[in-house]
């Protein structure tokens, strides 16, 4: 299907759930009438919206769902990041495993892509990868690259190494719950970990404690030790900003104060997710910062950092 799509110059960019929602109760948007409605706004839709190809892939996958009115859905979207399609689940993504993709992959996307001059060796771990979007981002701009995508969700496993190999992508696939099960070492690390503060406990979207920010640290800490000399971790997450504290950063400052780690940390977007602060769990919090973060382990005892060791 996803090369079918790819041959009919297909793009989608997935919206925040927020905007998905609007969008799709506007009047007229009650059903499908393109393969974007189906594959992207998650309409219900007449099987002659779509090609006969792409029609037929949905059935043999069983990613078709029945409806009302004799109205079909798509158990899938596929949205496209940096011109490569990727298959994730559909709108809206309520089920405990659902494999999520949305702004925030576009921006881990984009932060790997500017690091690309800098990027090391060719074995890349993708560590809670969902869709895949970063190890497969990271390994398009590495030459012989071999990918690594774990994740703790086998349907996320499912569709990352699809996506993986319709991208022309050498990779396995690991389920394991934490970076300290996969075997490495590794020469990139890149991890998107969940963030928020759900109360549904969503994998996908559940970061723990610490504001949201326990996975994120945990990922990291367990990460640094995957590296090989030389090596990177690249994160991507949001940060609940507490009385003008970024109670993640002070942690991972404080926990990798060695001479061996280099670490670039930026805030991206100092603001998402607002309509979450309404949230009671939110309640002290002031917003929520997106951030980027790049740990370098130094080789045979040299610190290599863009700039300042600690930024």
């Amino acid at each position: 299907m996803l090369r079918r799509l790819h041959d009919t110059g297909y793009r989608f960019v997935t919206p925040t759930p927020a905007t998905h929602t609007r969008v799709v109760k506007r009047a007229g948007r009650e059903r499908a009438r393109s393969l974007e409605d189906v594959l992207g706004w998650s309409l219900p839709f007449d099987p002659a919206v779509l090609p006969t190809g792409i029609m037929d892939a949905l059935e043999v996958a069983e990613a078709i769902d029945h409806g009302p009115d004799a109205l079909l859905k798509a158990r899938v979207r596929v949205s496209s990041v940096h011109d490569i399609l990727f298959v994730h689940s559909a709108f809206p993504t309520l089920q405990a495993d659902a494999v999520f993709l949305g702004p925030d992959s576009y921006r881990f996307a984009d932060y790997i892509a500017a690091k690309s001059r800098r990027l090391p060796g060719s074995r890349i771990l993708d560590y809670g990868a969902g869709a895949g979007v970063g190890g497969i981002t990271a390994a398009s701009k590495i030459a012989d690259a071999t990918l690594t995508l774990a994740d703790i969700n086998p349907k996320a496993l499912v569709l990352a190494s699809v996506n993986a190999e319709v991208a022309g992508v050498r990779h396995v696939a690991v389920q394991a719950s934490s970076p300290s099960q996969v075997d490495g070492p590794f020469d990139l690390i890149v991890t998107h970990p969940p963030f928020m503060m759900d109360s549904d406990k969503r994998a996908y979207r559940d970061g723990g404690d610490l504001y949201g920010a326990r996975l994120s640290l945990d990922w990291v800490l367990a990460g640094v030790k995957k590296l090989a000399p030389g090596g990177q971790l690249i994160l991507h997450t949001g940060i609940s900003i507490v009385g003008g504290r970024d109670l993640f950063r002070e942690q991972v400052m404080a926990r990798l104060d060695g001479p061996e780690w280099t670490i670039d940390y930026h805030e991206l977007d100092p603001d998402i997710f607002s309509e979450d602060l309404d949230q009671p769990a939110y309640l002290e919090v002031d917003r929520i910062a997106a951030v980027g973060m790049c740990i370098t382990h130094a080789e045979a005892g040299t610190l290599e950092s863009e700039g300042s060791p600690r930024s």
